[in-house]
């Protein structure tokens, strides 16, 4: 009806109030608040306002933007920069949830693997730096880790979910810009955490769990969160399984600082917990863990917890979930959301992760764009939802899509080997229904760009290694790939012809 939406923002009253003095111009700004709106009301003005009356202004922290992304596909466009802006909006000396209700907190499971996706868009080295400090520093004596960090509001719930953030973020800040430091500084405080949670076990099953994975797409379009047992992955399951994984890159983390006792010590848990993970939930004839949602084979897949011969089985079983059951959409909250499209692409089915991505129907994040967001909505029915909880700008429901985006669609990843883009993997996804992808990622050393175009048969890719550093370039065709410069290949794998590369720019032609 014309008016102003605001049954979301709950108790934020997101109201200004000025007094003119008159006699003249005058010009004023909100010096100790913030908004997140994309509309206003202005009441009270003297006479009809022209443009030039009001000026919106985006407010957040200063970081250098890192990446560009674009591609043939319009709507991929229009998604990744729902995902900049939303992103930008929420840096407030913390990673916010949100910039516009009630609420404006730093939720440590909105940032776990979004984290990732923010650092191909800004800088956030000394951002995530800062607020893993701000984690540990809300640890309690005991080992316990908040949900939220600082502890405006005071959730020590002891979910495994939401305090991994505190390993992951640490993780994303050594993987993309080289800090061992950072390892240093706060292996004593993870290794306590694992510590701490392992009291929590019954029978190497971690039961503790809060949120479950977090605003599934509903049955109800008014609903928040589904009410079909179907839908709903059990709380154990996930806490299990991050527990696993948090287990898991601690230990890589104490092997890397020389405390091999540390990490003998936490493969062994690592191991009984992959056991028991299995042993409760595996349904081994009908290749589904437990009752089959799609994040209950995600988690599994990603964390490499599938016995190695059922490995297929259990990842084509997921393709016929997401195909069959899903109608090719998302059927993850912000858990699975985390690793949806890389498990599929890793596993060999980029073409479904692209038919999640450019659904235009419910649930998708093509779903928000058709409804005319400019930012990533808090739920996948934000346009119908009660509005209870009902943020028009929240990062957690990105997920994994900008990875997926930059490390997938262009190829741009740093070697895990040699972290910081030391060594770059450029290994792009030329899926059908695209004909162009170009990035770049803005690393340490410099610029890093991949570039793809197809027309017809023929495949032309460029990138651009900084100084530095070195490169393996996948080329994705095996029959007559040349570069222009005489770039022998090294070798042929798994339909990519692979060339080794120093500094440089490099063109490849593929018939």
């Amino acid at each position: 009806d014309g008016s102003l939406y605001v049954d979301n923002l709950r108790s934020a009253r997101a109201t200004l109030v000025y007094i003119l003095k008159g006699g003249g111009p005058e010009v004023w700004e909100p010096r100790f608040t913030y908004h997140g709106f994309r509309y206003i009301e202005l009441t009270g003005y003297p006479g009809q306002p022209d443009l030039g009356a009001l000026e919106g202004r985006v407010v957040h922290d200063a970081m250098e933007k890192a990446g560009e992304w674009e591609s043939s596909h319009p709507l991929l466009n229009r998604i990744h920069s729902n995902i900049y802006w939303g992103i930008r909006g929420n840096y407030r000396s913390i990673p916010t949830d949100c910039p516009q209700r009630d609420e404006k907190q730093g939720w440590l499971g909105d940032r776990s693997v979004v984290s990732l996706s923010e650092s191909y868009l800004f800088d956030v080295a000394a951002f995530y730096t800062k607020w893993i400090q701000d984690i540990e520093d809300a640890q309690r004596p005991t080992g316990s880790i908040p949900d939220v960090a600082p502890t405006y509001w005071v959730l020590y719930n002891d979910g495994i979910v939401w305090p991994s953030t505190f390993v992951l973020a640490t993780q994303m800040v050594h993987r993309q810009y080289g800090d061992r430091r950072i390892i240093e500084r706060h292996y004593p405080a993870m290794k306590k955490w694992v510590d701490y949670m392992r009291q929590f076990l019954k029978d190497g099953i971690m039961p503790r769990n809060t949120y479950g994975d977090w605003c599934v797409p509903p049955e109800d379009p008014k609903l928040i969160h589904s009410k079909d047992p179907a839908r709903i992955t059990a709380g154990a399951l996930l806490s299990t399984a991050y527990y696993h994984q948090m287990v898991k890159f601690v230990s890589a983390n104490a092997r890397m600082l020389g405390r091999n006792e540390d990490a003998d010590e936490l493969d062994r848990l690592a191991a009984q917990l992959r056991d028991a993970f299995l042993r409760t939930w595996y349904r081994r004839e009908e290749a589904r863990f437990d009752n089959g949602t799609q994040t209950s084979s995600v988690l599994p897949l990603a964390f490499d917890m599938v016995p190695g011969e059922d490995r297929q089985r259990v990842f084509e079983r997921l393709v016929e979930k997401i195909q069959k059951e899903s109608d090719n959409h998302v059927g993850v909250g912000l858990v699975g959301a985390q690793w949806l499209m890389r498990t599929l692409s890793d596993n060999g089915r980029p073409d479904v992760a692209f038919a999640i991505a450019t659904q235009t129907t419910y649930p998708g994040w093509g779903y928000m764009v058709e409804k005319g967001a400019t930012t990533i909505w808090e739920l996948w029915n934000g346009d119908t939802a009660d509005p209870a909880m009902n943020s028009m700008n929240h990062v957690m429901q990105i997920g994994d899509l900008a990875v997926w985006m930059y490390e997938y669609l262009a190829g741009i990843r740093p070697d895990p080997e040699k972290p910081g883009f030391r060594h770059v993997n450029i290994r792009p996804y030329p899926v059908e229904g695209l004909t162009f992808v170009k990035a770049a990622h803005h690393s340490l050393y410099g610029p890093i760009s991949s570039s793809w175009t197809r027309s017809g048969r023929t495949l032309q890719m460029e990138v651009a290694i900084p100084p530095n550093t070195s490169a393996t370039i996948w080329v994705p065709a095996t029959a007559r790939v040349t570069e222009s410069g005489g770039l022998k290949p090294a070798r042929v794998e798994q339909g990519y012809t692979v060339f080794e590369a120093g500094s440089g720019t490099y063109r490849f032609t593929a018939e």
